[in-house]
């Protein structure tokens, strides 16, 4: 696996990098079942890119971070993440990781035998105040920790704790088309994009009909289907880092928050505050 990051910008932290990538590498593909769950940490400084391309791991993973946004990217769908949020990633599934912020990165490796009901590829999840502390035990924790000790029972309630949470339907799909994913990319990078596909069509040389087949056929969704599962996804994003409703709906560019929490509503079945504290209930409860 490399790592991706401009030396001119960071260049003293070379070796950093190169024992991060050795570290990360051997807990991931760690075989004893009798340490099931691994964790390493990472802090990234504010000023460097961090982006790692496409890899997999033996271990399923947990990517967490507790500064900074996350987005975890597959050959056919992103999924973006706040602090308060996690990426699952199945053992085996070939990703690629990027972030932005101020970065710190907490990571948990699982191993096969651990049975986690989360869904087969990758999936966000809300991170109760409960697993967020078992976290930060597990990367804190030595990794040759004792079966059977202390540190070992503690670990233990994580699969439980990620078997009582439901995931996000925060899954973008990407398309493979090269002209849609121009479109995409400039979509990722400002979801508050309101121009028409008329304008990308002439921007990628196709036709507006030829663009909305394309996309329909490789997401499943409408250009303007899709900018709202984009912005939906942002929201929550945002709302779970604890913006407010009015800023999130102008930072997506809606004209008002009515017709933000009127999207909201629709896709999802509740307003914003009463899908994330219904969500946050859910976990804390266990159920």
């Amino acid at each position: 696996m490399a790592i991706s990051t401009d030396p001119a910008i960071w260049p003293e932290t070379r070796q950093g990098m190169t024992d991060w990538r050795v570290m990360n590498n051997r807990l991931a593909d760690d075989d004893n079942p009798l340490r099931p769950v691994l964790g390493y940490a990472h802090n990234w400084p504010t000023d460097a890119p961090f982006s790692i391309p496409s890899h997999s791991h033996w271990r399923a993973q947990l990517v967490f971070a507790i500064q900074g946004v996350l987005r975890i990217s597959t050959a056919d769908a992103v999924w973006v993440a706040s602090p308060q949020q996690a990426v699952w990633v199945s053992p085996g599934v070939a990703h690629a990781v990027t972030a932005t912020g101020d970065f710190v990165l907490q990571t948990l490796y699982l191993h096969p035998s651990v049975k986690v009901n989360l869904p087969n590829g990758c999936c966000v999840i809300m991170v109760p105040p409960l697993l967020r502390e078992l976290i930060l035990h597990a990367v804190q924790m030595k990794q040759d920790y004792v079966p059977g000790g202390l540190d070992a029972m503690i670990v233990s309630i994580i699969p439980a704790l990620l078997n009582s949470i439901d995931p996000e339907p925060l899954r973008l799909p990407l398309p493979v088309d090269r002209r849609l994913r121009t479109v995409i990319d400039a979509l990722l990078a400002d979801p508050a994009n309101k121009h028409p596909l008329s304008f990308w069509a002439s921007r990628v040389g196709a036709s507006e009909r030829t663009l909305l087949r394309h996309f329909i056929d490789e997401t499943g969704m409408s250009y303007h289907e899709w900018r709202k599962r984009l912005r939906l996804v942002h929201a929550i994003t945002l709302l779970a880092n604890g913006n407010t409703v009015t800023a999130t709906a102008y930072a997506l560019g809606y004209d008002s928050p009515s017709s933000f929490v009127a999207m909201f509503h629709r896709a999802l079945g509740s307003p914003p505050r009463r899908y994330l504290s219904l969500r946050k209930g859910r976990a804390e409860s266990g159920g």
